[in-house]
Parts: C-alpha cells; structure tokens; sequence
C-alpha cells in the first residue's frame, strides 16, 4: 500500500523558518512531479510548489522567493523549506505525487496533511 507521511508542521512565529518533509513508502515503480498544496480555513486548497521529476521547480506567486522545494530520489522524499514566514501561510499543508504503483496505473496520491500556524 502506497503511503505518503508529511512531517515537520507546527507553530512558528512570524519570520521564522519550518521544513517539511514528505516521504512515500510502499511497493512504487516511479514518482513523478510531487508537490506541496496548502489550505487555510474557509479557502480552497491551492498549490503552493512543484517539482517535476527532472527537478523543475514552480512556486505561488505568494510564496516566491520565500519557499524552497526540493526532493530526493532515493529517499522518495520531498521537501519544502519555509522561511520569513507570515500569518497568511497559516494552513493545512498537504503533499501529493504522481504516482506508479506495484498493480496500479500512474495515479495521484495525497498525504494526510500537516498544520502550520505562524503567530504574529
């Protein structure tokens, strides 16, 4: 059964720096992109960054600049560095992949979620 396991949420005050970290685990041929998508309450789940399986980053106009994704591909981890962090990236974080399985077709796959709360 694949499994996607974020990591490394929780309350910082504003202008400091989180990582978070997503791992996929189970039996997968390949990863495509993977990313990291945020939702703050009463808003709609929006992307946040990206990286593609040849290392092409994309990022939210929001957090350019301040936000940083990045993967390993033999740990089948991603990760997003935050930094100057601000109250209005308070949200459920939630990574996703593009995935091929052992018995499946290439399918997207979600994490269960992590919350950042920047204070102010």
């Amino acid at each position: 059964q694949v499994q996607l396991v974020e990591s490394g949420g929780g309350l910082v005050q504003a202008g400091g720096s989180l990582t978070l970290s997503c791992a996929v685990s189970g039996r997968i041929f390949s990863i495509d992109a993977m990313g990291w998508h945020r939702q703050a309450p009463g808003k709609q789940r929006e992307l946040v960054a990206s990286i593609t399986s040849r290392g092409t980053t994309t990022y939210s106009d929001s957090v350019k600049g301040r936000f940083a994704i990045s993967r390993d591909y033999v740990k089948n981890t991603v990760y997003l560095q935050m930094n100057s962090l601000k109250p209005e990236d308070t949200a459920v974080y939630y990574c996703n992949a593009n995935i091929w399985a052992v018995g499946t077709n290439w399918d997207d796959r979600w994490g269960q979620g992590t919350q950042v709360t920047v204070s102010s």
